[in-house]
């Protein structure tokens, strides 16, 4: 297990085990209200922002290993619908539960005869400090799973038009005319055409007065 900073039980993603003992079977709830952490959510999509109120229900239950917690997030995310670009807001609830092992037990609970020194082994095992466990990596990765990859304001949002960049859905029949380019052409060189036969006939129309004139 690779060194890291002691948890400080000031910190409201920090709990306390020490009520449950090391007796399996045993139990605790508990409810807090924090504030979202930075960058809790999918960076540049959608999140809760910093500061932000979220809801955590936690249930502690102490096994022969460590103790398993299992509980529910509940926030307001925001972000930017991927059609339209408008802002949004999101109900989130993101569940998790996760295992928090005793450093001096093995995986069937056993207390250990000497330190382990298999990194391959606690690499992927998260463990109590002194009684303490750190929610912060656990609620980080149970948000991102809740939330969509590609947030949307409604389900049938029509986006923006590709040719002006209006929003659809306040203008339903917002359309543009399609032009053939094809025929765009052909227009162009019959309006030249046109031209020159006005010109044509702007010169034989004075042609004639001048005749009549003289």
């Amino acid at each position: 297990m690779a060194s890291h900073a002691r948890l400080d039980h000031r910190n409201p993603l920090v709990f306390d085990t020490h009520e449950l003992g090391r007796r399996p079977g045993a139990l605790q709830r508990l409810t807090r209200t924090i504030d979202a952490p930075q960058d809790l959510g999918i960076q540049g999509v959608i999140g809760v922002p910093e500061g932000n109120p979220v809801e955590l229900e936690l249930r502690l239950e102490s096994v022969m290993e460590g103790v398993l917690v299992t509980g529910t997030a509940r926030a307001t995310a925001e972000g930017e619908c991927v059609r339209c670009l408008e802002p949004l807001e999101q109900e989130l609830e993101a569940d998790f539960q996760e295992m928090f092992s005793y450093p001096d037990a093995d995986d069937r609970g056993r207390v250990k005869a000497e330190p382990a020194d298999d990194a391959e082994d606690d690499e992927d095992r998260l463990f109590l400090e002194d009684g303490l466990f750190d929610l912060e990596p656990v609620l980080r990765d149970a948000v991102v799973l809740a939330l969509p990859m590609q947030p949307v304001c409604q389900e049938d949002c029509p986006g923006l038009c590709s040719e002006c960049g209006a929003r659809l859905a306040d203008d339903p029949d917002h359309h543009h005319d399609a032009v053939d380019i094809r025929w765009a052409a052909l227009q162009g060189i019959a309006g030249s055409l046109e031209s020159g036969d006005k010109d044509e006939m702007s010169g034989a129309e004075a042609g004639v007065d001048e005749k009549q004139e003289k």
